[in-house]
């Protein structure tokens, strides 16, 4: 099992192409989008190649491998030019032992149990933190990375956590669910 799991696209047709390139390249068994896929939000500057309708038609030609949930930047609208469903809140996937719980981030869900995953973006940072009752993982952000952090999407395979740069696809970081 192999999937890649990717934030914060944010309308950059040309971020979003890169992204494509890379999971063609990993050909992993689906693709996890974790919210704010066309509009860059009322707080973010304007992306590369900015096109809403570009970044839909990247999309679009993926939606076949896509699993998708809603960001806070995403609307009702954009079911007009998206071929695949945007609007759960969150996904569920076993992770061995443990259960993933992935989201968008900007809401968290309050049924976190003791050992679950969670995996979101919103916050544009990669991340991985244990915290009290749960591991805390951020992809980062495809298009609008903050803190300094690269363009990034994660690769999880069952076992491991990639954080890899979407630019060049080289991995910066990588942890295990298991030890």
């Amino acid at each position: 099992m192999k999937y890649v799991i990717a934030s914060d696209i944010h309308g950059s047709a040309y971020y979003c192409r890169l992204f494509k390139e890379r999971c063609l390249e990993e050909r992993p068994q689906k693709v996890l989008l974790l919210g704010d896929l066309l509009y860059h939000g009322a707080r973010n500057p304007l992306p590369p190649e900015y096109s809403t309708l570009g970044c839909a038609e990247i999309l679009n030609s993926m939606k076949d491998d896509l699993l998708c949930v809603k960001g806070n930047c995403d609307s009702e609208v954009d079911t007009l030019v998206l071929e695949f469903p945007v609007f759960a809140g969150f996904c569920i996937l076993p992770a061995g032992k443990r259960t993933m719980i992935l989201t968008h981030g900007h809401e968290i869900p309050a049924s976190l149990k003791k050992g679950d995953i969670l995996v979101c973006g919103h916050f544009h940072v990669p991340a991985f933190e244990e915290r009290e009752n749960y591991t805390y993982v951020n992809c980062g952000s495809v298009s609008i990375p903050k803190e300094n952090s690269r363009h990034s999407y994660l690769v999880f395979d069952g076992a491991r956590l990639l954080w890899k740069d979407v630019e060049t696809g080289e991995t910066f970081r990588e942890e295990y669910l298991e030890k």
